[in-house]
Protein backbone atom coordinates (compact mmCIF):
# COMPACT_ATOMS: atom_id res chain seq x y z
CA UNK A 1 0.00 0.00 0.00
CA UNK A 2 1.39 3.42 -0.87
CA UNK A 3 2.22 5.71 2.03
CA UNK A 4 -0.63 7.92 3.17
CA UNK A 5 -3.84 7.35 5.03
CA UNK A 6 -6.85 5.98 3.23
CA UNK A 7 -9.73 8.35 2.80
CA UNK A 8 -13.32 7.31 2.21
CA UNK A 9 -15.10 10.51 1.03
CA UNK A 10 -18.85 10.83 0.54
CA UNK A 11 -20.56 12.34 -2.49
CA UNK A 12 -22.52 15.47 -1.72
CA UNK A 13 -24.81 15.73 -4.69
CA UNK A 14 -26.71 13.49 -7.06
CA UNK A 15 -24.71 10.61 -8.48
CA UNK A 16 -23.73 10.41 -12.05
CA UNK A 17 -21.74 7.79 -13.96
CA UNK A 18 -20.76 5.60 -16.80
CA UNK A 19 -19.57 2.11 -17.54
CA UNK A 20 -16.18 0.77 -16.59
CA UNK A 21 -13.56 -0.14 -19.09
CA UNK A 22 -11.45 -3.28 -19.08
CA UNK A 23 -7.70 -3.22 -19.78
CA UNK A 24 -4.07 -3.92 -18.69
CA UNK A 25 0.03 -3.55 -18.79
CA UNK A 26 2.67 -2.97 -16.30
CA UNK A 27 3.55 0.49 -15.69
CA UNK A 28 2.36 4.01 -14.77
CA UNK A 29 0.36 5.97 -12.33
CA UNK A 30 -1.13 9.42 -12.70
CA UNK A 31 -2.44 11.89 -10.27
CA UNK A 32 -5.53 13.87 -10.99
CA UNK A 33 -6.27 16.75 -8.82
CA UNK A 34 -9.19 19.12 -8.45
CA UNK A 35 -10.48 21.64 -5.99
CA UNK A 36 -13.14 24.14 -5.22
CA UNK A 37 -10.78 27.02 -5.75
CA UNK A 38 -12.27 29.87 -7.71
CA UNK A 39 -9.71 32.62 -7.15
CA UNK A 40 -7.73 33.06 -10.32
CA UNK A 41 -5.92 36.21 -9.25
CA UNK A 42 -3.00 34.54 -7.48
CA UNK A 43 0.49 34.48 -8.87
CA UNK A 44 3.16 31.84 -8.88
CA UNK A 45 6.83 31.50 -9.59
CA UNK A 46 6.00 29.04 -12.36
CA UNK A 47 3.84 30.10 -15.26
CA UNK A 48 5.13 28.36 -18.36
CA UNK A 49 2.42 26.34 -20.09
CA UNK A 50 3.58 23.61 -22.45
CA UNK A 51 2.63 24.29 -26.10
CA UNK A 52 0.06 22.00 -27.64
CA UNK A 53 1.67 19.72 -30.21
CA UNK A 54 -1.37 17.74 -31.24
CA UNK A 55 -4.54 19.62 -30.25
CA UNK A 56 -7.59 17.45 -29.69
CA UNK A 57 -11.17 18.37 -30.44
CA UNK A 58 -13.24 18.23 -27.25
CA UNK A 59 -16.20 19.86 -25.60
CA UNK A 60 -15.32 22.97 -23.60
CA UNK A 61 -17.34 21.90 -20.56
CA UNK A 62 -17.04 18.13 -20.05
CA UNK A 63 -19.92 16.79 -18.03
CA UNK A 64 -20.23 13.59 -16.05
CA UNK A 65 -22.97 11.06 -16.78
CA UNK A 66 -24.72 8.53 -14.53
CA UNK A 67 -22.49 5.67 -13.25
CA UNK A 68 -23.08 2.10 -14.26
CA UNK A 69 -20.70 -0.54 -12.97
CA UNK A 70 -21.99 -3.49 -14.96
CA UNK A 71 -18.99 -4.13 -17.21
CA UNK A 72 -16.68 -7.12 -16.52
CA UNK A 73 -13.44 -6.64 -14.53
CA UNK A 74 -10.21 -5.83 -16.42
CA UNK A 75 -8.22 -8.68 -17.91
CA UNK A 76 -4.71 -9.50 -16.61
CA UNK A 77 -1.93 -7.06 -17.61
CA UNK A 78 -0.20 -7.75 -20.91
CA UNK A 79 3.35 -7.01 -21.91
CA UNK A 80 2.69 -4.04 -24.16
CA UNK A 81 5.72 -1.70 -23.90
CA UNK A 82 5.32 1.94 -22.94
CA UNK A 83 6.04 4.27 -25.91
CA UNK A 84 9.10 6.48 -25.66
CA UNK A 85 7.04 9.58 -26.50
CA UNK A 86 5.91 10.31 -22.95
CA UNK A 87 7.02 13.93 -22.55
CA UNK A 88 4.54 16.43 -21.03
CA UNK A 89 1.89 17.32 -23.61
CA UNK A 90 -1.85 17.97 -23.90
CA UNK A 91 -4.07 14.96 -23.30
CA UNK A 92 -7.69 13.85 -23.06
CA UNK A 93 -8.83 12.13 -19.85
CA UNK A 94 -11.78 9.76 -19.37
CA UNK A 95 -12.77 8.01 -16.13
CA UNK A 96 -15.95 6.03 -16.92
CA UNK A 97 -16.58 4.91 -13.34
CA UNK A 98 -17.19 8.50 -12.19
CA UNK A 99 -18.69 9.90 -15.39
CA UNK A 100 -15.67 11.85 -16.64
CA UNK A 101 -15.50 11.85 -20.44
CA UNK A 102 -13.10 13.60 -22.79
CA UNK A 103 -11.76 16.06 -20.23
CA UNK A 104 -8.98 18.22 -21.62
CA UNK A 105 -5.71 18.09 -19.65
CA UNK A 106 -3.38 21.08 -20.03
CA UNK A 107 0.29 20.62 -19.04
CA UNK A 108 2.23 23.46 -17.42
CA UNK A 109 5.56 23.81 -15.67
CA UNK A 110 4.94 24.18 -11.95
CA UNK A 111 3.54 22.42 -8.90
CA UNK A 112 0.03 21.10 -8.20
CA UNK A 113 -2.61 23.79 -7.68
CA UNK A 114 -0.27 26.78 -7.87
CA UNK A 115 -1.36 30.03 -9.55
CA UNK A 116 -1.09 28.88 -13.18
CA UNK A 117 -2.59 25.50 -12.34
CA UNK A 118 -5.55 27.08 -10.56
CA UNK A 119 -6.22 29.40 -13.51
CA UNK A 120 -6.23 26.43 -15.89
CA UNK A 121 -8.73 24.59 -13.67
CA UNK A 122 -10.91 27.69 -13.40
CA UNK A 123 -11.32 27.41 -17.17
CA UNK A 124 -13.20 24.13 -16.74
CA UNK A 125 -10.40 21.76 -17.72
CA UNK A 126 -7.77 19.73 -15.85
CA UNK A 127 -4.18 20.83 -15.18
CA UNK A 128 -1.03 18.72 -15.17
CA UNK A 129 2.10 20.16 -13.52
CA UNK A 130 5.51 18.97 -14.63
CA UNK A 131 9.12 19.80 -13.81
CA UNK A 132 11.13 19.63 -10.55
CA UNK A 133 8.05 20.31 -8.40
CA UNK A 134 5.54 18.55 -10.63
CA UNK A 135 5.24 15.19 -12.34
CA UNK A 136 5.89 13.41 -15.62
CA UNK A 137 4.08 13.26 -18.94
CA UNK A 138 1.32 10.78 -19.83
CA UNK A 139 2.52 7.17 -19.96
CA UNK A 140 5.96 7.95 -18.52
CA UNK A 141 7.63 5.98 -15.76
CA UNK A 142 6.99 7.98 -12.59
CA UNK A 143 4.05 10.11 -11.48
CA UNK A 144 1.72 11.78 -14.00
CA UNK A 145 -0.31 14.30 -11.98
CA UNK A 146 -3.73 15.61 -13.01
CA UNK A 147 -5.78 18.07 -10.96
CA UNK A 148 -9.27 19.52 -11.47
CA UNK A 149 -11.96 21.34 -9.51
CA UNK A 150 -14.59 19.48 -7.55
CA UNK A 151 -16.95 22.19 -6.29
CA UNK A 152 -16.46 25.05 -8.75
CA UNK A 153 -16.18 25.80 -12.49
CA UNK A 154 -17.44 22.71 -14.38
CA UNK A 155 -16.85 20.52 -11.28
CA UNK A 156 -14.92 18.09 -13.49
CA UNK A 157 -13.79 15.98 -10.51
CA UNK A 158 -17.02 16.24 -8.54
CA UNK A 159 -17.23 12.46 -8.14
CA UNK A 160 -13.52 11.67 -7.91
CA UNK A 161 -13.86 10.56 -4.25
CA UNK A 162 -16.12 7.73 -5.48
CA UNK A 163 -13.43 6.20 -7.70
CA UNK A 164 -12.92 2.60 -6.57
CA UNK A 165 -9.96 0.27 -6.58
CA UNK A 166 -9.94 -1.49 -9.96
CA UNK A 167 -11.70 1.34 -11.82
CA UNK A 168 -10.03 2.32 -15.09
CA UNK A 169 -8.59 5.66 -16.17
CA UNK A 170 -7.91 6.42 -19.85
CA UNK A 171 -5.48 9.06 -21.11
CA UNK A 172 -5.21 9.77 -24.84
CA UNK A 173 -2.05 11.65 -25.80
CA UNK A 174 -0.61 11.90 -29.28
CA UNK A 175 -1.11 8.56 -31.03
CA UNK A 176 -1.37 6.54 -27.82
CA UNK A 177 -3.99 5.58 -25.26
CA UNK A 178 -2.69 4.89 -21.76
CA UNK A 179 -4.97 2.81 -19.55
CA UNK A 180 -4.46 2.94 -15.79
CA UNK A 181 -6.11 0.94 -13.01
CA UNK A 182 -6.94 2.59 -9.66
CA UNK A 183 -5.01 1.03 -6.79
CA UNK A 184 -4.97 3.46 -3.86
CA UNK A 185 -6.44 6.56 -2.19
CA UNK A 186 -4.23 9.09 -0.44
CA UNK A 187 -4.73 12.36 1.44
CA UNK A 188 -2.44 15.37 0.99
CA UNK A 189 -2.15 18.36 3.33
CA UNK A 190 -1.23 21.71 1.80
CA UNK A 191 0.09 22.76 5.21
CA UNK A 192 2.74 20.02 5.33
CA UNK A 193 5.85 20.17 3.15
CA UNK A 194 6.44 16.49 3.82
CA UNK A 195 2.94 15.64 2.62
CA UNK A 196 3.35 17.77 -0.51
CA UNK A 197 6.68 16.09 -1.26
CA UNK A 198 5.00 12.69 -1.09
CA UNK A 199 2.19 13.83 -3.38
CA UNK A 200 4.57 14.64 -6.24
CA UNK A 201 7.01 11.78 -5.57
CA UNK A 202 7.89 9.60 -8.57
CA UNK A 203 6.33 6.74 -6.62
CA UNK A 204 3.24 8.41 -5.10
CA UNK A 205 3.50 8.54 -1.32
CA UNK A 206 7.17 7.47 -1.24
CA UNK A 207 9.53 10.42 -1.44
CA UNK A 208 12.83 9.71 -3.18
CA UNK A 209 11.85 6.14 -4.13
CA UNK A 210 13.04 5.05 -7.58
CA UNK A 211 10.05 4.38 -9.89
CA UNK A 212 9.76 1.26 -12.03
CA UNK A 213 6.13 1.82 -13.07
CA UNK A 214 4.03 4.52 -14.65
CA UNK A 215 1.49 6.12 -12.28
CA UNK A 216 -1.19 8.71 -12.53
CA UNK A 217 -2.40 10.82 -9.63
CA UNK A 218 -5.87 12.31 -9.94
CA UNK A 219 -6.22 15.05 -7.36
CA UNK A 220 -9.07 17.25 -6.17
CA UNK A 221 -10.00 19.25 -3.09
CA UNK A 222 -11.53 17.88 0.12
CA UNK A 223 -13.50 21.09 0.68
CA UNK A 224 -16.77 19.47 1.85
CA UNK A 225 -14.92 17.13 4.19
CA UNK A 226 -12.72 19.89 5.65
CA UNK A 227 -15.68 22.21 6.23
CA UNK A 228 -17.71 19.42 7.83
CA UNK A 229 -14.82 18.92 10.26
CA UNK A 230 -14.70 22.66 11.04
CA UNK A 231 -11.51 23.24 9.06
CA UNK A 232 -11.95 26.47 7.07
CA UNK A 233 -8.28 27.07 6.24
CA UNK A 234 -7.57 28.00 2.61
CA UNK A 235 -4.54 29.19 0.70
CA UNK A 236 -4.49 32.37 -1.41
CA UNK A 237 -5.89 30.47 -4.40
CA UNK A 238 -8.90 29.21 -2.46
CA UNK A 239 -7.60 25.66 -1.98
CA UNK A 240 -8.57 23.99 1.32
CA UNK A 241 -5.97 22.21 3.45
CA UNK A 242 -6.62 18.68 2.27
CA UNK A 243 -6.75 17.02 -1.11
CA UNK A 244 -8.07 13.63 -2.16
CA UNK A 245 -5.58 11.82 -4.38
CA UNK A 246 -6.51 8.73 -6.37
CA UNK A 247 -3.51 6.71 -7.51
CA UNK A 248 -3.62 4.44 -10.55
CA UNK A 249 -0.98 2.32 -12.27
CA UNK A 250 -0.49 1.84 -16.00
CA UNK A 251 -1.77 -1.54 -17.18
CA UNK A 252 -2.04 -1.12 -20.93
CA UNK A 253 -0.76 1.04 -23.79
CA UNK A 254 -2.77 1.01 -27.00
CA UNK A 255 -2.03 2.78 -30.31
CA UNK A 256 -4.86 5.05 -31.47
CA UNK A 257 -6.19 4.76 -35.01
Amino acid sequence: MLDGRALEPAAYSERMGAGRLGASIAGVAIVLAGCGASDSTGTSDVAEVAPEREPASIAESPVASPPSRSEPPPSPPDATPTPATTEPRPAILSVPGIGVRDLRVVPYRGRPDDGPGTRIQNGGVAASPYGPRGGEGPGAIGNYIVTAHRTSSTRAFEFLPELRRGDLVRVDAGQWRFVYEAVETRSTSFRSERSLERQVAAVPGRARAEPTKAYITLSTCATPEDHAAGNWWADRFGNPEHRIDKIAVLVRTVPLD
